[in-house]
């Protein structure tokens, strides 16, 4: 069967989606090679292996195909005939036989980015790097509230560092362009003697649909005939930032 993802997220075959989340949620900031310094090599691998069991068990497609097939199922052997779907699995025919399936398991900082909002938890806690958090179009137009859970580490009164988890409220004041940063001051890790480093975070801006932004305007790309272009043409966009 190779792989154990269940084993990975440390949890059972009949694992709801929620029970998929809170593992992954927990796992991930364990392993998170930017929580482990001093062992980053080893917890880049188990990060990678969270990242993955994760992928694979929170898509029902991928779970199903694990669960009668395996790891091996997943990554080059005979699925079920008339399996077939989007988002990192890929059915084709050869012409020895049958369908073959082929997954190729996403980056797992992007696995992490799409599930907690940003790419980083520890980001700031040493040399108060940032923290990058995807904000849509409409949420910088309109402003938006966005809440970031963090862990750190805090020294008690013996001088002793304990784990914290906190959560952060950002908000987003309408105007704000990628690259803006929110600075909360000694929101790194505490040790003895030593004043904490800065927790930073760094709006980055995900791509739309319709619009691309310069500046403060708003720019759209549309094709038009060459008769069109040769007369003159009036185009009204419905799709605003407001909704309307």
């Amino acid at each position: 069967m190779g792989v154990d993802y269940y084993k990975i997220l440390q949890v059972d075959k009949n694992a709801k989606d929620d029970d998929l989340k809170k593992a992954y949620r927990k796992l991930a900031m364990k392993w998170h090679p930017d929580k482990n310094p001093n062992n980053k090599k080893e917890a880049e691998a188990k990060f990678k292996q969270i990242s993955e069991a994760y992928e694979v068990l929170s898509d029902p497609q991928k779970r199903a195909i694990y669960d009668q097939y395996g790891e091996e199922g997943l990554k080059g052997q005979v699925p079920p005939p008339d399996a077939g779907g989007p988002g990192g699995a890929t059915f084709f025919q050869t012409g020895d036989g049958p369908n073959v399936f082929r997954f190729n398991p996403r980056n797992a900082d992007d696995i992490f980015a799409e599930f907690f909002g940003f790419s980083s938890p520890f980001g700031g806690m040493g040399g108060g790097s940032g923290m990058r958090g995807g904000s849509s179009l409409e949420e910088l137009y309109k402003g938006a509230t966005k809440r970031m859970k963090i862990s750190r580490e805090i020294s008690d009164a013996s001088g002793k560092t304990l784990p914290v988890e906190e959560i952060l409220t950002i908000d987003i004041k309408p105007g704000w362009k990628k690259g803006t940063k929110i600075t909360f001051p000694e929101k790194g890790n505490e040790q003895p003697n030593v004043i904490p480093s800065d927790l930073v975070f760094i709006i980055d801006e995900k791509p739309h649909s319709m619009f691309t932004r310069d500046g403060n305007d708003l720019v759209v790309t549309q094709k038009i005939s060459l008769a069109e272009a040769l007369t003159g043409y009036t185009s009204t966009s419905r799709h605003l930032m407001d909704g309307t």
